[in-house]
């Protein structure tokens, strides 16, 4: 049997997700989180082979969620399942120790054979994101750098993603700070605009070039 745990923050998906996946002979659901720090509970508890990770979680992200269960358990196999479909965030969930990238999109059969596929080793990406490749400008953030230059980007003050991140608001400053630097990008305004030409923000009209 695989064992799996779930990960969103929505206890209706989570629920229709159980039911397709147990369906299957081989699949067992061994546990649901709707957190970060719920899901590395979970992990140590019940020791899944697989993960399905959102990467929109209550108070927290999905990034952190899977470095802090793949810290706890090395073995753990992740499969992201996002509504996100932007290069920068396959990338960044990828780089944080994902072993594959579906959106919500995706036929619920895409979700049963990623799962298979990720179990056997192999790496696996939708259709609508497989094509994907990071910007050049995102690769050398970390995954924490990439976290709060969402939440900026999405109108979140610098107490407020604190809070969220449980850090103090002068790291956040300096991370920020770090990020900008990263970027090339000396104010917010610039922030935003690159934001939304690598698609980690939209804006009901066009972006100029």
């Amino acid at each position: 049997m695989i064992r799996i745990v779930l990960v969103d923050d929505h206890a209706v998906v989570r629920s229709g997700y159980r039911r397709l996946l147990c369906a299957e002979p081989d699949f067992d659901v061994v546990g649901e989180a709707a957190s970060a720090p719920e899901a590395n509970a979970l992990v140590q508890q019940v020791r899944p082979d697989v993960a399905i990770v959102d990467l929109s979680l209550k108070g927290s992200s999905g990034l952190e969620a899977i470095a802090g269960m793949r810290a706890r358990q090395p073995g753990l196999r992740v499969l992201v399942l996002s509504m996100h479909d932007s290069a920068g965030h396959v990338a960044q969930a990828l780089k944080a120790g994902a072993h594959g990238y579906l959106t919500k999109r995706s036929e619920p059969e895409e979700l049963i054979t990623g799962i298979r596929a990720v179990m056997n080793g192999t790496r696996v990406l939708s259709s609508d994101v497989a094509a994907a490749v990071a910007p050049a400008p995102l690769d050398g953030l970390t995954p924490r750098e990439f976290d709060m230059l969402r939440l900026l980007v999405h109108g979140e003050s610098v107490q407020a993603i604190a809070a969220q991140l449980t850090i103090s608001p002068k790291t956040v400053l300096n991370t920020l700070t770090s990020v900008r630097q990263k970027l090339g990008a000396d104010n917010d305004f610039r922030l935003m605009h690159l934001a939304a030409r690598l698609g980690i923000v939209e804006f009901g009209g066009a972006v100029p070039a």
